[in-house]
């Protein structure tokens, strides 16, 4: 497994923001990230379209000087709904910004 330094794995994900909102129709796209239990975070988007806001992520596994490798190619999206259920199994980014 490579570890890329955090830095380098956020600036390719700001790299299609404006793409992504032309493309989906999202209103706001920014990072998300959340630390998870032992050496998981997970990162992705927080995307805010129809007046609701979704995070759409990824989980990654993190090593102990902070680089990042990909825990596996699944994407993940949450809704700030309280009643919502998490929707996985998305390939990829776009297959899950799709979806909204």
């Amino acid at each position: 497994m490579e570890f890329l330094p955090r830095e380098q794995i956020i600036n390719a994900l700001q790299e299609p923001f404006h793409s992504y909102l032309d493309k989906y129709g999202i209103d706001d796209i920014g990072i998300f990230e959340e630390e998870g239990q032992d050496h998981h975070c997970y990162i992705g988007y927080t995307v805010k379209k129809a007046g609701k806001t979704y995070h759409v992520h990824s989980p990654f596994i993190k090593d102990e000087n902070g680089g990042l490798t990909p825990a596996k190619t699944e994407w993940t999206i949450e809704s700030d709904e309280p009643d919502s259920i998490d929707r996985r199994g998305f390939n990829n980014v776009d297959q899950a910004l799709q979806e909204l």
